[in-house]
């Protein structure tokens, strides 16, 4: 489909000044797999989207429409950014940043259809950037800015880090979506950040496994687990050959790209009681642990292991606010601690 963007306008802001409709391409979204053109907007994927029906049941059970990790980046002199698009399904956050720093969280109600940034946006030109929610997907009709101001799509050349996992990688709970344990990391570390968290869905299918493989990236992390214990989709017999088959089906690609997979954290009676199909969360550790040290055996040298125990352990269960999920606390630890998980 052609890439085209909207048309400029001018419109007023009730009693504020009036602002000025830009065009919205595809370089002022980061994050997104692909970006899907409409007649009234544009939709950011965490899949290809063209290829829906191959990620079963419906897109990763809808979670691939979720924005978790994308935003909008720009150089501005803007003061006042608005943002348009179709009504969202669930109430949700909005972050700014300045300069790498967060100025304004945007609560919306569900049913709402624009964000109006207009708080202590500095003056001057900057680099700014709009991280959408987390918890819900958005179609994007329009981006508006001050009728004096100018902006222009703003590239990113940090490393690209795609981080894959479950609900505790999406970060629904999250404060906002600047406050989600993968956004904290990239910053700390300076990582271009796509997410593949997908909230009950880190089954390890090998769509995952072509999706990462065939994605630019110079460091790669898979936390995983924790939804196969939960929804009993593979067995103690099966778990080793799906993660080495999604191991290997990366290194197609990405023969020498820094690739740390992450064992479950603490998950309180999980630690200690089978599954449907008899599985642990320590045998799981197990399990992981090993297929690591024999892929490392074989001669790949730029894999690594981490246990999930040393990023949140039973020492800090009181973050978790339901035996499984961190909190919006227990999220920002997450991302606090990250470096560490990836310096020792």
């Amino acid at each position: 489909m052609a890439r085209r963007g909207f048309r400029a306008g001018r419109e007023q802001e009730g009693e504020r000044c009036v602002v000025k409709q830009i065009d919205l391409t595809d370089n002022w979204f980061h994050g997104a797999v692909s970006l899907e053109h409409l007649d009234y907007g544009i939709k950011p994927w965490r899949i290809p989207y063209q290829d829906y029906n191959l990620y079963p049941p419906e897109g990763i059970e809808g979670k691939a429409a979720i924005c978790a990790g994308i935003r909008l980046r720009m150089y501005t002199d803007a003061e006042v950014i608005k943002l348009s698009f179709t009504p969202l399904a669930e109430a949700a956050a909005l972050d700014c940043l300045v300069d790498g720093r967060l100025i304004q969280t945007l609560p919306l109600p569900d049913g709402a259809t624009n964000a109006l940034f207009d708080k202590a946006i500095p003056s001057g030109f900057k680099e700014l950037e709009i991280w959408l929610p987390q918890n819900t997907g958005m179609t994007l009709t329009g981006l508006w800015i001050d009728e004096e101001a100018s902006a222009k799509p703003l590239i990113d050349k940090r490393p690209r880090w795609i981080t894959y996992g479950s609900s505790i990688t999406q970060c629904v709970a999250a404060s906002s979506p600047t406050r989600a344990w993968p956004a904290i990391a990239a910053a700390k570390c300076g990582f271009n950040l796509t997410n593949l968290g997908f909230s009950g869905n880190c089954h390890m299918e090998p769509m995952i496994g072509r999706l990462i493989r065939d994605l630019p990236a110079d460091f790669i992390s898979l936390c995983v687990g924790v939804n196969i214990y939960g929804a009993g989709t593979l067995s103690p017999r099966m778990f080793q050959p799906l993660l080495i088959g999604l191991l290997e089906t990366i290194r197609d690609k990405h023969p020498n790209t820094p690739l740390l997979v992450i064992s479950p954290i603490y998950g309180t009676h999980r630690e200690t009681e089978p599954n449907s199909l008899g599985f642990t969360l320590p045998m799981m550790r197990e399990a992981i642990r090993e297929t690591i040290r024999m892929l490392q055996e074989r001669g790949d040298r730029h894999l690594y292991y981490q246990d999930g125990l040393g990023w949140l352990g039973a020492e800090d269960a009181a973050l978790l606010t339901d035996g499984l999920h961190p909190g919006a606390e227990g999220y920002e630890v997450l991302g606090q601690r990250f470096p560490n998980m990836i310096n020792s």
